[in-house]
């Protein structure tokens, strides 16, 4: 598949379907709007699955690997290397099952599936029967200085990310979250969302991996020199993640898109993953139609995201790791919500006077 051929598959939702799930939510056992944000969600959802009364399966998230040469920028305060050995962590088996991260942890206990994609770490990773272990190059450019990457090896990335997603729906997964692990990614997604936005890049430009003042105003720098350098423009958003963003935003774009294709629900984890919607809503306006966002994130910027896709946040627990921890922790959110509307029976049903 080719990625003119992926965006073209991606439709808008089945408004048909909400407006029959709206009338459905009217006639259930509870007063109008007892449920709150969880009744808005489950309409979006019947737009998404085509259906008034959506039974959501599985949930799986595909977490997307890579590195950045703007690492070399001390942009962060852990060393590249760490990409490396958190993959390794994905994959690892340990006394409570596969992996030993916080999204394999949340992922047993909420019954969701973990994917593991190479799209470009820096060294060289042993094969593991766990591990889609690709990489489309050993990590990009250094953003600062030039392009991270070729519009090639943008879409061969975001090719990677699609036939991931595939698979994930094939073995069931109704919800599927887009993931990440990249050291200086947060300095990738900030120049993405500043560029998309047109905002300045001390207002999307947060403390990443826990940098002190004196290394945020260092990767505010960064920033606004790749910013300078004007490699890319808004109205081309696949040139603006070719020139600023990273192999595995690129990947997980592809999750988004090829999640959409298939009429099932994505979960936007949190920060660096609002940077791939940004550019996958501006490809392709009905995208945003199948996003739903996990909780508003501690890193700066996420919030204007949301807000420039029109997302509401599930939560805010403070989180900032991502991996697709808080897209995990919202499974259990959708399912509830689609299991209210398509479960509950109506007053008329029930036999209980509504008046």
């Amino acid at each position: 598949m080719t990625l003119p051929d992926l965006l073209t598959r991606i439709q808008p939702a089945d408004h048909s379907a909400m407006h029959a799930a709206r009338v459905r939510q009217q006639q259930l056992t509870k007063p109008p709007g007892a449920l709150g944000d969880l009744e808005d969600i489950s309409v979006r959802l019947a737009g998404v699955f085509a259906t008034p009364t959506p039974r959501l399966g599985g949930a799986a998230v595909v977490v997307s690997a890579g590195d950045h040469g703007v690492a070399e920028e001390g942009v962060s305060a852990f060393v590249q290397a760490v990409t490396m050995a958190m993959v390794n962590n994905f994959l690892l088996d340990t006394p409570a099952g596969p992996g030993g991260a916080a999204v394999n942890a949340l992922a047993r206990r909420l019954g969701t599936q973990v994917y593991v994609l190479n799209a470009g770490v820096a060294a060289a990773l042993p094969d593991h029967p766990r591990l889609v272990n690709t990489p489309v190059r050993l990590g990009t450019r250094n953003l600062r200085q030039e392009s991270a990457m070729t519009r090639g090896e943008v879409t061969a990335a975001i090719l990677l990310g699609a036939q991931l997603a595939q698979q994930a729906i094939v073995n069931g997964a109704d919800l599927v979250i887009a993931g990440e692990m990249g050291i200086a990614n947060t300095t990738a997604a900030s120049a993405v969302t500043a560029r998309m936005l047109g905002q300045a890049p001390q207002a999307v430009t947060g403390r990443g991996t826990g940098l002190d003042d004196a290394g945020l105003a260092h990767k505010v720098a960064v920033v606004s020199d790749a910013l300078a350098r004007q490699g890319s423009q808004v109205s081309d958003p696949l040139g603006v993640l070719a020139d600023l963003g990273g192999l595995e935003i690129a990947a997980m774009l592809g999750v988004m898109l090829q999640t959409a294709a298939e009429r099932r629900a994505v979960i936007v984890d949190g920060f660096v993953e609002g940077a791939a919607a940004l550019v996958g809503v501006a490809l392709c306006p009905p995208l945003r139609d199948y996003l739903f966002a996990a909780g508003l994130c501690a890193e700066r910027g996420h919030s204007a995201q949301l807000e420039a896709l029109g997302l509401k946040p599930l939560f805010a627990l403070g989180l900032r790791l991502g991996e697709g921890t808080g897209g995990v922790l919202a499974v259990p959110l959708l399912q509830a919500a689609a299991a209210a509307l398509s479960d509950m029976l109506t007053f008329e049903e029930a036999g209980v006077p509504n008046s």
